[in-house]
């Protein structure tokens, strides 16, 4: 599904191969010739959805202090979002002949090999 941003978004799906929802740039995408007819998804999925909070700025007495933060957690809402993308996902997956297979191995290119050269 491309995004308003321009952006395309993009899963695994996770039950498959372990990739989230992600926004990825067309440019970093290999487009193939399988076609996979997928049900309408949620609106939900929006380019808000994957704003991070701002930071914090921090004066220069802060800046040498050992950084304490923790770490962002997975909101339920996301979580939540992946389950029912995953659920409308995997069953068209399925439905395709080898393509659950082929989502779970692994993409590797040695060295002569090019993408643009590539039949998938």
């Amino acid at each position: 599904k491309q995004l308003p941003s321009g952006l395309l978004l993009v899963t695994g799906p996770y039950k498959i191969n372990g990739v989230p929802l992600r926004r990825v740039d067309q440019a970093y995408v290999i487009a193939t010739s399988t076609k996979v007819e997928l049900p309408a998804l949620p609106d939900s999925l929006t380019d808000s959805l994957f704003k991070r909070k701002a930071k914090p700025t921090k004066n220069e007495k802060e800046m040498f202090v050992e950084n304490t933060t923790e770490e962002p957690k997975i909101s339920a809402e996301k979580i939540a979002l992946q389950k029912e993308v995953d659920a409308l996902v995997v069953p068209a997956v399925k439905s395709v002949d080898m393509l659950q297979s082929y989502l779970r191995s692994r993409f590797t290119l040695t060295k002569g090999q090019y993408p643009q050269e590539k039949k998938f």
